[in-house]
């Protein structure tokens, strides 16, 4: 677990800056630890989905290195404000790697003072361990072609 942690967190730092994932902060994560372990992992179709996936074994408190962390929000759509949440990576300090604006690390409470397009602040929902979600996945350990 510890080489698919680090290996995550490797990659994630590699895309610091950047804009690419402005808005898509699930594909983030979830391309974090996909293309830098060469798995394929299933989740929600939002960060907010994928949240409650989990919520059996999410957590409150100071996340641990490797935990994907939750948090509600509302982001704009075609039909107004939607809950689609937003998640970003523990390094388990209490700082967060996440793509808002840009990929950027966050104290995790310190995301809540974040604005989204909507106006809105996230507010934290918690975590749940790499380990958990990688037994969502029905194909854990697939190589991806």
């Amino acid at each position: 677990m510890e080489k698919l942690t680090e290996n995550m967190i490797h990659w994630a730092e590699s895309k610091l800056g950047s804009t690419e994932y402005a808005g898509w902060c699930l594909a983030f994560i979830e391309d974090a630890l996909e293309i830098s372990n060469h798995i394929e992992v299933f989740g929600g179709d939002s960060a907010k989905e994928s949240c409650e996936l989990y919520k059996d074994e999410l957590r409150g408190g100071v996340p641990e290195r490797g935990a994907f962390v939750f948090y509600d929000c509302l982001c704009p759509s075609d039909n107004g404000p939607v809950n689609w949440g937003h998640c970003g990576i523990s390094f388990g300090d209490g700082r967060v790697i996440h793509a808002w604006d840009v990929v950027r690390i966050d104290d995790y409470l310190a995301i809540e003072k974040l604005t989204a397009l909507t106006g809105d602040h996230p507010k934290y929902l918690g975590w749940v361990a790499l380990e958990r979600v990688l037994n969502q996945n029905p194909y854990q350990g697939r190589v991806r072609e």
